[in-house]
């Protein structure tokens, strides 16, 4: 079963949006190194180009609960922003939280519609000349999700099945008021000490004790 990672920038400024994006190019080769693949299952944008307030990420392979002793929980970063440089402040954290994939809904197959139509946004000419994009629909509600990320429609297929595994997990928790609670209560939660990995500089080299 995959293994759901969440990077979060908390309730952050830019600043941790910036460190959000940089620490997500170092876990996906960190990642790599050890054998693992990684797929962006979600990601929430920041403000400015190229930074992300969360990004939901899946891990495939085998030791990937080892793998993740090393990154779960808080990390710091040292260094002026790269937005205000002006700014005084130089300390930044956003956090690292594993989480557990819905579990397999109690619908059918007949339930569901799936269409595929062509996907739009980075990748070349690949992207737009391909059906890869999938939307599912769960026909008795009418709840519809798209996963359109990946190159290939059967990997757009699971990101898409997953989510609407989630929707379905979300509502239910709603309806008991406990709705997103597992998935977003780092972003009101985040320790700002205790930093599992201290990265420093606009390099965001990591920094030796």
């Amino acid at each position: 079963m995959d293994t759901w990672v969440q990077i979060t920038s908390g309730q952050g400024p830019d600043e941790c949006c910036w460190v959000v994006a940089r620490l997500l190019e170092v876990l996906r080769d960190d990642a790599a190194r050890a054998g693992l693949t990684v797929h962006v299952l979600e990601s929430v944008a920041g403000d400015q180009p190229d930074i992300f307030r969360s990004v939901l990420l899946a891990l495939e392979g085998a030791g990937t609960e080892e793998f993740l002793r090393d990154w779960r929980g808080t990390v710091q970063w040292l260094g002026r922003s790269p937005f205000r440089p002006r700014h005084k402040r130089k300390n930044w954290f956003v956090g690292v939280e594993c989480l557990t994939p819905p579990t397999a809904p109690s619908w059918s197959e007949d339930e569901l519609r799936v269409d595929v139509m062509r996907s739009s946004g980075p990748g070349g000419q690949h992207v737009n000349k391909t059906s890869s994009a999938v939307r599912i629909t769960h026909i008795p509600t009418g709840q519809s999700v798209i996963a359109r990320e990946e190159r290939s429609q059967h990997r757009n297929r699971k990101l898409a099945l997953a989510r609407l595994a989630q929707l379905f997990e979300e509502r239910g928790a709603e309806a008991q008021g406990e709705a997103r609670q597992q998935r977003w209560q780092q972003h009101h939660a985040l320790v700002r000490g205790n930093a599992v990995r201290v990265y420093e500089g606009l390099e965001f080299r990591l920094r030796k004790n």
